[in-house]
């Protein structure tokens, strides 16, 4: 085991570390399941549950069937099986290591280019923003990656949108704006109801 397998381990752990998570694998060790399944299973909203899911498919635990706009989740062995081979080989760990180096590995598994890739780990590297980008090619990559936790096939209360927003940075009313004004959400009028906007609708 070398450190950077020992560092992937050390973020893995802190993944699992969570009963809904656990209870998630189990139940996607079974079979497929969406977003709604889950959340109805656990007895939780399902932006909870997209949280979850985006730090799970963030260590390799999960992997993605889209069908239309419909999202199905499974586990991916291929990890589960890199988790128990790296846990037998504990006892050789290196000796000298910072385990609270932060780890941006789990960016590498987003779906977005490398551009925004980069953007994250300067402004997020933990998960989190620091700030908000100012610049709009930058802002625009936050808000592709925010965007991914919000499903595609479903309608949100403004609170929710608040909720799910809020995981990356404390100002959420900016972000939501935001969200809305480069078209990643549509919004009813008088703000009962959010949902995404699909990536073929466009502007005048």
């Amino acid at each position: 085991m070398n450190v950077s397998d020992l560092r992937h381990l050390s973020f893995m752990y802190k993944t699992l570390a969570d009963d809904n998570r656990l209870k998630m694998i189990g139940l996607m060790a079974r079979d497929e399941q969406r977003v709604t399944d889950l959340a109805a299973a656990l007895e939780v909203t399902e932006a909870t549950v997209s949280h979850h899911i985006s730090k799970l498919r963030a260590v390799g635990f999960l992997n993605l069937r889209t069908d239309g706009n419909q999202r199905f989740y499974r586990i991916n062995t291929a990890g589960l099986d890199r988790l128990k081979r790296w846990t037998a080989e504990i006892e050789t760990m290196p000796l000298e290591v910072n385990i609270n180096t932060t780890d941006t590995s789990w960016i590498d598994d987003l779906d977005l280019d490398d551009y925004a890739k980069k953007v994250i780990r300067d402004y997020a590297p933990e998960g989190r923003l620091k700030q908000i980008p100012t610049k709009q090619r930058k802002l625009i990559a936050v808000l592709d990656w925010i965007s991914q936790d919000f499903e595609a096939d479903r309608f949100y209360t403004e609170q929710e949108v608040n909720q799910v927003i809020e995981r990356y940075h404390e100002d959420y009313a900016r972000l939501r704006r935001e969200m809305i004004a480069f078209g990643y959400l549509g919004r009813e009028r008088g703000g009962g109801k959010y949902w995404v906007v699909p990536e073929t609708d466009t502007t005048s």
